[in-house]
């Protein structure tokens, strides 16, 4: 889910927005860029949901809670409305 929303630029299809998009990912294509949509919720969502049952199936153990944290973070972090458009480190700026 990480690659396929916050790596990927571009659209692979044809748009008629002149190529605006394609120095964007697809999660900030999505739904125009307009934040906190149905479609947004469920996909920060759904890794909450597996965050938590993974956790739980684990017992809590310390070294899957920290991978388990990790990850959440990794894929969480950038569905922010702040990091709309930004590259850190300028990772995938072109």
């Amino acid at each position: 889910m990480y690659l396929f929303l916050h790596t990927v630029k571009g659209t692979p299809f044809e748009t008629p927005d002149q190529g605006k998009a394609r120095l964007l990912t697809h999660w900030e294509q999505m739904d125009y860029g307009v934040q906190f949509t149905s479609s947004r919720k469920f996909l920060t969502i759904s890794p909450i949901v597996l965050y938590i049952l993974a956790s739980f199936y684990t017992k809590y153990d310390p070294t899957h809670f920290l991978i388990n944290t990790s990850s959440l973070l990794s894929v969480l972090l950038p569905k922010l409305p702040q990091f709309h458009g930004v590259r850190i480190f300028g990772i995938n700026k072109y």
